[in-house]
């Protein structure tokens, strides 16, 4: 894979959102292996925007591990301060997986019964109805009936 590239802007913005973060993974003694590359890709599956934290002394090292790094998972380097390095990578969308036996879930829903007297405030109450129930205009819960058809179409 070949790295991103980011213009001046993009890159502002991405090293301004990094300035909170904290390092994720540490790249020890022993360099770039697998393992700190395959932390690294797992970080930016699910953050997008990662600094990583170098222990080499050098920074020449520490600007080729962020180029290798940058080439091997396919992002974009966006800041080299210190020890500190930080790769931007657009996080991958998810797919949703759909189950056709799945049917509706549980929700919340508030119920509002107002006072009878205007000087008093409406009680709130907050309820959680499930898939197979429904709120009546009364505010009572009920279960959803099966729907039946009239008599004049079940003849035909």
């Amino acid at each position: 894979m070949t790295a991103l590239a980011l213009n001046a802007a993009e890159r502002r913005e991405h090293r301004a959102a990094a300035h909170h973060l904290d390092p994720v993974v540490m790249i020890g003694a022993e360099g770039l292996t697998d393992a700190v590359v395959q932390a690294v890709d797992a970080a930016l599956n699910s953050h997008g925007l990662v600094k990583v934290r170098a222990a080499s002394p050098e920074r020449e090292a520490r600007e080729t591990m962020l180029e290798a790094l940058a080439d091997r998972l396919g992002a974009a380097p966006v800041q080299h301060i210190g020890r500190l390095l930080v790769l931007w990578r657009p996080i991958p969308p998810k797919e949703k997986v759909a189950r056709e036996e799945r049917g509706a879930g549980p929700r919340m829903v508030k119920l509002v019964s107002f006072s009878k007297s205007g000087n008093h405030r409406a009680t709130v109450r907050k309820v959680k109805v499930f898939g197979n129930e429904r709120v009546t205009p009364g505010g009572k819960i009920k279960r959803a009936k099966e729907r039946t058809s009239s008599v004049k179409k079940k003849l035909n």
